[in-house]
């Protein structure tokens, strides 16, 4: 059977996701393709009154039951973080700090 691929989100994009670790206050371990990693800090997000189908992420086990999916971060019930501007703040800065109108834009 064929290796099938989302559309752009090729393993040899340096932004490709390649491992995430869940850590305590809604935060990230992501490391990319390429060997850039850094911490996302979703906490601003998920606590937000506007999270939208960020507020699931509260739980958490369901925050904890993230995975990697097509080079993506990703949690069950269909919610993904965009992998190539996470990529862009974390080899600009070293960490990525989400709010709820970033990622709502």
């Amino acid at each position: 059977m064929a290796d099938i691929q989302a559309v752009g989100l090729n393993a040899a994009s340096p932004w490709h996701v390649a491992a995430v670790i869940a850590m305590p206050a809604f935060r990230l371990d992501v490391r990319f393709g390429d060997g850039t990693s850094g911490v996302i800090d979703m906490s601003a997000l998920v606590n937000s009154d506007s999270a939208g189908v960020f507020a699931s992420l509260r739980e958490p086990s369901v925050f904890e039951a993230v995975r990697v999916e097509s080079g993506a971060v990703t949690w069950p019930g269909e919610v993904d973080l965009a992998p190539d501007a996470l990529y862009a703040a974390i080899k600009a800065k070293g960490s990525c700090v989400l709010s709820a109108e970033e990622v709502m834009q």
